[in-house]
């Protein structure tokens, strides 16, 4: 078996090296086109960034009379952060007196206080993908001033809309993804599993787990046309992958119909043959044959220009685990049972009658995460079949609690987390690092800090290894009093197609997967 094996991977690479000089050789088309979108100096979709101390994951759209780029939590600094560890190894100390070392840690604190590597980018550097794109830029009365909020390019008629898929090389093909195909399911899962999101030293690589994507990939109204992929033509294998799905959105007092892409997705070995820009371009037209024209989408990276820019955050759960694998340190001056001490927490909740969330309950917790909600300057707009999609619980992937209220089918607060786990690369002792992501919280009766604090034991009792949440809605009022050390990935938030005034994270009330 294992030679078989080792023959299937060499047949395999022979036809991905024979689909990338087929590329090459027949190219034109692709050589004129953008590269892709926010990564004009990236190797490609998954790929690294240059010359920078994070990687950043970049998916995006271009042409078509709409480009859509999104770099989610799942790449980019932020999400690395969480996967690779947010804290640097302390530099060595050794034989100074206590002016030196006080002037040692005021350098430290300087450090971790300054933006990651990414922010050296903005208003200096020429985006050329980007500057042909309707999105804000950086130059002009349009520099975060502009009081105009709206579309940028009306919407194009269907009649200027193309209705065919774009040209590809020979040795690729285009295809659509089917979800309930299981050979498919298993194909994409590989596709990100091996060359999706990985760290720069190789230590953590994110796992999006088979349901995980069903869960992300198919919320109500969803699209099977807008799982486009390419495949091998020779083989048949999936080499790349992009999705987008339907939302609604309120910015401001505008209600908007958009997509937000994610999962863009190009084989390791294919990267450098432009295939991500050609995947932009053609889910953009998909997109925009159903008549939508505007995009959310986060990115570590930055770009032209986000509205919104937010911090990533951690908590330990199991410390001892997250010093093992060096996704954080022990500090200097702590033993290791100190530092488990610190951040144990109860066995058990502590808010009287907190239960996981079920359909009976999603009417009452619809209702108040919408009027909470109605307090952002960005959030979704749910009704209830859209709520009970991303809240209901599914083991392994999202988890939400209620806690009832007095009357029948009534319920006064909503706690919620998404796993995202990381596989751990080459650790004999530990396989996987269990991320969970806070999600969307409403306490209405209980304390967001007493809310949170019983998410915190609910995650710990599902084994989550780390809790992560960003600083937007009200989140920096128990962050730091529940012991989250903030962490150096920022995620800023882009709309793609609207314009609308910058804002502050406390008032995002948006979290993207």
């Amino acid at each position: 078996m294992a030679d078989a094996a080792a023959q299937q991977g060499s047949e395999d690479e022979v036809d991905l090296e024979a689909a990338a000089q087929a590329a090459v050789e027949n190219s034109a088309e692709l050589s004129a086109m953008p590269d892709a979108a926010g990564a004009e100096d990236d190797d490609g979709a998954g790929g690294k960034k240059k010359n920078k101390k994070k990687k950043k994951k970049k998916k995006g759209g271009g042409g078509g009379g709409a480009a859509f780029v999104d770099t989610d939590a799942g790449e980019d600094a932020g999400a690395n952060d969480a996967a690779a560890g947010s804290t640097a190894a302390e530099p060595a100390v050794t034989k100074v007196d206590q002016t030196e070392l006080a002037a040692l840690m005021k350098k430290i604190q300087l450090l971790e206080s300054k933006p990651p590597a990414t922010e050296e980018a903005g208003p200096d550097k020429e985006y050329k993908f980007w500057k042909t794109q309707p999105v804000p830029q950086w130059n002009v009365a349009d520099d975060g001033g502009d009081d105009t909020e709206g579309p940028i390019e009306v919407d194009k008629p269907q009649s200027e809309v193309r209705q065919t898929p774009l040209n590809m090389p020979a040795g690729f093909e285009w295809d659509t993804l089917d979800l309930d195909n299981e050979a498919d399911l298993d194909q994409v899962y590989k596709l990100l599993n091996e060359n999706y999101v990985e760290d720069d030293d190789n230590m953590f690589r994110f796992d999006y787990s088979r349901d995980f994507l069903k869960w992300a990939l198919k919320p109500p109204g969803w699209k099977r046309q807008w799982h486009p992929c390419v495949r091998g033509s020779k083989n048949k294998k999936i080499l790349a992958f992009i999705s987008a799905i339907p939302a609604q959105m309120r910015m401001n007092a505008n209600e908007q119909p958009l997509v937000e892409i994610n999962f863009l997705c190009v084989h390791k070995k294919l990267r450098s043959h432009r295939l991500a820009p050609v995947l932009i371009q053609e889910i953009t037209r998909r997109v925009n044959c159903e008549g939508i024209f505007q995009a959310s989408y986060t990115a570590g990276v930055l770009l032209p220009r986000p509205i919104a820019k937010c911090r990533y955050w951690h908590r330990s759960l199991h410390p001892k685990k997250l010093i093992d694998i060096r996704f954080s340190y022990l500090p200097r001056g702590r033993t290791m049972a100190s530092q488990v001490k610190k951040y144990r927490v109860p066995a058990e909740p502590l808010t009287t009658g907190i239960r996981p969330m079920t359909m009976a309950d999603v009417p009452s917790a619809c209702a108040i995460t919408k009027q909470y909600l109605a307090r952002f300057k960005i959030a979704p707009v749910f009704d209830e079949a859209d709520y009970a999609h991303w809240m209901l619980p599914r083991d392994g992937v999202i988890y939400t609690y209620v806690v009832p209220g007095p009357e029948a089918g009534s319920v006064t607060d909503v706690v919620s987390f998404y796993s995202l786990p990381s596989t751990i690369v080459g650790d004999a002792r530990h396989k996987t690092l269990n991320a969970a992501y806070s999600y969307y919280n409403v306490a209405t009766k209980t304390p967001l800090k007493e809310l949170m604090q019983d998410a915190l034991i609910l995650a710990k009792q599902n084994d989550f290894d780390v809790f992560n949440a960003l600083d937007l809605m009200d989140n920096n009022e128990m962050l730091e009093q529940l012991l989250f050390g903030v962490g150096d990935g920022y995620l800023h938030y882009y709309l793609y197609n609207y314009r609308m005034k910058d804002l502050a994270a406390p008032d995002v009330g948006l979290v993207l997967l």
